[in-house]
């Protein structure tokens, strides 16, 4: 209903005086009206409109957004560090060195604006729609997401350019983003062995093995600052999982261990997880050992198996989506992990495969980023979206219709 306007009118009466030879008869004062409209209120209906744009934003963003902010941090902490290379290192490593500070530094605020928008995003869906939130929990691929914001976060903290200004500050930062997922290892792993309906063999899926990351990412955070007691600890609790889930991906036991086809690109994590746990275990033990490049050969071989079966990725890249960027961080992964393997070998063979597998990793990320402006549609969670449209294709595995539904093997 619009609301009623009134009008305040003014009545000005002009007099004029003329002097003429002849007598006339006088004429009527002119008259001017002036119309004052009230001040302009926002009306109801568009406070409203407002609110509900805003609750639904809020109601359509989940944790799978964080995909996005993952590969930007990790892409950030690979510009840090092929941006810093050692006195000692190679000639192929000075010529990576030559990326200027200027990218990575907007690469990390590009990633802090981001990163940062989508956690209030998150927790005001977590204080003002929690039954939303508990319904990813439930969800046996939403709930991997959920680690997505810590890891996130901690890698932004590794790779910040103000590390030496705000040391006390790390240190607390460090517990609050490692908390979240301390709590998250209680309540899944031990729903792994504990409950019936959520024992791993049913509930394991490639994108599984983003819990198992989000340890190994604590590892490495802890390792940097010192702290290597919370490192060791933080490395068992996700190394001992990763084996038991590798095993139980490789085995299929369960048709839920697959993903729905356009999810596909999540199978790059298989390659991911090894590579964390690779780069984890340098930083704890302070060199690149057999261990780490135990773990870092293992990821180059699971990379070559998915990379030569193209078929597998078919569906997903028949059209845009979010899930996409589900590429761009494993890669990056394994980029950090070639770096520090090749500064151990000091070969050239090394050297080259640190400088494909890092070209690559930044054409990847730069490509996906193209692609997302181009396609700002998918980001803009507005009314009238389908839930099984494919540019959202983790909120259909939230959809009520899907959650209780049996996956599709692949």
């Amino acid at each position: 209903m619009c609301n009623t306007q009134t009008q305040t009118t003014f009545s000005i009466s002009i007099s004029a005086t003329t002097t003429s030879p002849e007598k006339q008869p006088p004429s009527p004062p002119p008259h001017v009206q002036l119309t004052i409209d009230p001040p302009i209120t926002p009306n109801k209906d568009t406070l409203k409109l407002i609110k509900s744009n805003i609750i639904l934003m809020i109601a359509r963003s989940h944790a799978g957004y964080f995909r996005i902010t993952l590969s930007l941090c990790m892409q950030t902490l690979l510009l840090k560090t092929l941006g810093d290379p050692p006195e000692n290192s190679h000639a192929y490593r000075k010529m990576l060195g030559a990326i200027p500070g200027v990218a990575f530094l907007l690469m990390w605020l590009l990633s802090l604006i981001i990163l940062g928008t989508f956690t209030i995003i998150f927790i005001l869906k977590c204080a003002l729609l929690s039954h939303m939130v508990k319904h990813e929990y439930l969800n046996h691929i939403g709930i991997n997401y959920l680690f997505a914001p810590s890891i996130s976060w901690l890698l932004l903290l590794q790779s910040s350019p103000f590390l030496a200004l705000k040391a006390d500050y790390r240190l607390i930062l460090y517990w609050v983003f490692v908390l979240p997922i301390l709590i998250l290892d209680v309540k899944i792993y031990g729903q792994w062995f504990t409950t019936k309906k959520r024992f791993l063999s049913t509930m394991a899926n490639p994108a599984s093995q983003l819990s198992v990351i989000g340890n190994f990412v604590g590892a490495y955070a802890a390792a940097g600052i010192g702290w290597r007691e919370i490192a060791v600890i933080m490395f068992s609790l996700g190394f001992i999982h990763y084996v038991v889930l590798f095993v139980t991906l490789y085995q299929r036991l369960s048709g839920n261990s697959c993903m729905p086809p356009m999810l596909r690109p999540v199978m790059c994590l298989f390659f991911g997880a090894p590579s964390m746990a690779s780069l984890a275990w340098g930083l704890i033990s302070g060199t690149f050992d057999s261990s780490s490049k135990m773990l870092f050969h293992l990821s180059i071989f699971l990379f070559l198996s998915l990379a030569s079966r193209p078929i597998l990725f078919k569906k997903s890249m028949k059209k845009f989506n979010m899930v996409w960027w589900a590429y761009s961080y494993p890669l990056t992964l394994l980029a950090l992990a070639s770096i520090e393997y090749a500064q151990e070998m000091k070969t050239n063979v090394a050297h080259l495969l640190m400088i494909v597998l890092s070209g690559l990793s930044v054409f990847v990320s730069f490509i996906l980023m193209v692609y997302t402006a181009l396609n700002t549609n998918i980001l803009s969670l507005r009314e009238g979206v389908d839930d099984n449209d494919d540019s959202d294709m983790i909120f259909m595995t939230l959809s009520p219709n899907t959650t209780n539904s049996k996956t599709p093997t692949c």
